[in-house]
């Protein structure tokens, strides 16, 4: 599919319902824990990629520090550009907001978001060892298994600088 057939608009209050089903399909709820901090992406800033009118997924961010985190990025329509899409309009964000740095956070099971990121620019930025018995504290319900059932245990943060 070429980029121009992926719209990719600002997350509304329309959209809430929708995100909300999404994020909770994947990350167990709206929920998300990186770097020890607690996100709650129902209310959390973000955009939408469209496809021929449906929704094919979201990219929530937050501003802190003159950085821009991206706490959440979905696609649920594969190989088609959409990740691409909506990680391109969070890098246009920042620069007119006038940040100097994109990043964002994934786990160690998670090989495919890995290789995604730095085929797009990103570079590892730090590595949290066993970090996620934090996070499980602030989140119990989080999984002790990702992908490839690989145990979850450490955070690999990922960064642009603008």
């Amino acid at each position: 599919m070429s980029p121009e057939a992926i719209i990719v608009e600002a997350l509304t209050e329309a959209d809430r319902g929708w995100a909300d089903e999404w994020l909770t399909r994947y990350w167990g709820s709206p929920r998300i824990v990186s770097n020890g901090v607690m996100h709650d992406l129902s209310t959390a800033p973000g955009v939408i990629a469209w496809v021929d009118g449906a929704r094919a997924g979201m990219l929530n961010y937050d501003i802190a520090g003159g950085s821009m985190e991206i706490t959440s990025l979905f696609s649920i329509m594969d190989g088609i550009g959409v990740g691409t899409a909506l990680i391109q309009a969070a890098l246009d964000g920042a620069r007119q907001m006038g940040l100097r740095r994109v990043w964002l956070v994934t786990t160690n099971d998670n090989t495919r978001a890995m290789r995604f990121y730095q085929r797009r620019g990103f570079t590892i930025a730090a590595v949290r060892l066993n970090q996620l018995e934090l996070s499980r504290r602030l989140k119990p319900e989080l999984a002790l298994t990702g992908d490839d059932d690989i145990p979850l245990r450490d955070e690999f943060e990922f960064e642009v600088l603008l």
